[in-house]
């Protein structure tokens, strides 16, 4: 198999970990994803409001990544899911 498939492997079995990770390794999960499918983050994207405490963190999450590689996300992904999955 190559990079992408294994890589839509793991995202499919994360959403069915019996075990839900806490908000930072699922914020890591969240950022590593939209950084494998989407890549940067446009820089013209408006950060949420600073009440909205939620998409804050997942914007500056995804926006750390900035300059990751697609596949670097993907390989990154997979191995904290392959993490998760042997806890």
């Amino acid at each position: 198999m190559d990079l992408k498939e294994n890589f839509e492997i793991a995202v499919k079995e994360s959403k069915e970990l019996t075990k839900r990770p806490d908000n930072e390794t699922l914020l890591k999960l969240y950022s590593l994803y939209k950084q494998a499918t989407e890549g940067d983050m446009d820089p013209n994207t408006p950060a949420p409001g600073m009440f909205d405490f939620v998409n804050k963190a997942k914007h500056d999450a995804w926006k750390k990544l900035s300059g990751t590689s697609s596949e670097s996300a993907m390989e990154q992904y997979i191995a904290l899911f392959n993490q998760l999955k042997g806890a």
